[in-house]
């Protein structure tokens, strides 16, 4: 009797479980760890790394900003102090004796001078030209003024100001009268340059300084 209680007791005795992984699978998580510390940079070169990255990022980004700001600069168009050779419709260079055969006096006629602006020549009655050009920009709003040759006088077609034949404003809404440029004859050709001195035609200093 007491032999069979011993041996059904022995059937229910848990026997503990062994872990049988190998040691080197047990330890894999702390080398990985280790492993992973090792491609870890160091703050130097995590320096180096974001002054890589912010360069690289700013070279684009300071060659659009360029082209934007560049875009509202106001074109030259030479003639800032020095002389600037006058253009005609083609972008070819102006002869002032070829000029004044086509544009006889009283008529006159637009070449491309100083700042890239229409300036009108004036030819003399003795077939030379005025020592001054005028420029054809309207100082109200900017509209290219036309000579009107009946009426020997400028009139804009945009809001009806006048300027009489040498430029000067006579009546508006236009506040100033036509901006001047000097006038040379450089090796045959019209060359035009800055009027940085008082205004012949109302004596006061030149507002498109």
């Amino acid at each position: 009797m007491l032999a069979t209680i011993a041996t059904v007791a022995t059937a229910f005795v848990v026997t503990p479980s062994v872990n049988t992984r190998p040691a080197s699978q047990v330890r894999a998580p702390a080398l990985s760890m280790a492993a992973a510390d090792g491609f870890v940079p160091d703050m130097q070169r995590r320096s180096i790394m974001n002054l890589v990255l912010l360069g690289g990022a700013a070279v684009p980004v300071l060659w659009l900003g360029g082209g934007f700001v560049y875009f509202f600069v106001p074109p030259g168009g030479g003639g800032g102090g020095a002389g600037l050779t006058a253009k005609d419709a083609l972008g070819n260079d102006v002869l002032a004796n070829t000029w004044i055969e086509k544009n006889p006096y009283p008529g006159r006629a637009l070449v491309q001078g100083l700042k890239g602006d229409a300036h009108y020549l004036i030819v003399k009655e003795d077939k030379t030209l005025y020592d001054f050009a005028i420029n054809a920009v309207c100082t109200h709003l900017g509209c290219v003024v036309p000579w009107n040759r009946a009426q020997l006088k400028y009139i804009c077609p945009c809001h009806g100001s006048q300027y009489d034949f040498n430029g000067k404003v006579i009546r508006g809404p236009a506040p100033l009268s036509l901006a001047l440029a000097h006038l040379n004859e450089v090796d045959g050709k019209v060359v035009l340059s800055p009027w940085p001195e008082t205004d012949f035609r109302t004596g006061t200093p030149p507002w498109w300084k």
